[in-house]
């Protein structure tokens, strides 16, 4: 009788023991499941365009599948994207490309084999403000040309030193205006050979023929007295 007593109660305590460290190992199995409260989303900015980012703290890497809805009225308007995420203790980010519009809500719904099939608490609201935007910049068709004629008042200011043709013009002489001679009649002129040049010469040979008819009938009278 003893002895059974000792094995039962041995028994007993092997139970007791088993049933212990079953609980423990479901609670610490618990602990590292995945859970839709180790995800969070937000709408902000990268540069100048709009995202919903989805960050994954979930120790045991347990892959999830995001998707995200644009919400008007508590429906579902427009299925934004849908992504795989393992997370990790230190936590896994996935972005969303979305140009919201300040103030739009957002629906992020996580599903995660059976254990998590759930939307994040509170949904995602963008910012008040939009992103900034960049500035354009002028294309090169846009951009102005230097003009090609010159100003008026460049055309307009005379210049500081006189031009070529100014310095080089000679000085205006006093009867400039009255016509000047033909190249050739200014050179019959020197040389004595002008329009009246064939008078002169007929006149000069007739007094040559007159004096040499003088000269001899003088000498003729003069010999006729010597012999008389």
């Amino acid at each position: 009788m003893s002895i059974s007593r000792r094995t039962a109660r041995s028994v007993r305590i092997l139970g007791v023991a088993s049933a212990t460290a079953a609980l423990a190992l479901g609670a610490a199995g618990n602990a590292l499941a995945c859970n839709i409260s180790e995800f969070s989303a937000e709408a902000k900015c990268d540069g100048t365009k709009g995202t919903i980012s989805v960050t994954d703290v979930d120790a045991s890497g347990t892959s999830a599948v995001v998707s995200v809805f644009l919400e008007n009225n508590g429906a579902d308007v427009q299925k934004v994207g849908e992504q795989e995420v393992k997370g990790s203790r230190a936590g896994v980010t996935i972005t969303f490309a979305e140009d919201w519009k300040p103030g739009a809500t957002y629906r992020v719904h996580v599903k995660a084999g059976n254990l998590v099939d759930a939307d994040i608490k509170g949904n995602v609201t963008a910012p008040s403000t939009a992103c900034e935007t960049e500035s354009p910049s002028p294309s090169a068709s846009e951009t102005p040309k230097p003009s090609e004629t010159p100003s008026s008042s460049a055309s307009e200011t005379p210049s500081a030193n006189p031009s070529e043709s100014e310095s080089s013009a000679a000085p205006a002489t006093p009867g400039d205006n009255a016509p000047s001679p033909a190249a050739g009649s200014s050179n019959l002129a020197e040389t004595g050979a002008n329009s009246n040049t064939p008078m002169i010469a007929g006149i000069a040979g007739a007094l040559v023929v007159v004096g040499g008819g003088a000269v001899f009938f003088g000498m003729r009278r003069r010999g006729a007295s010597k012999s008389s």
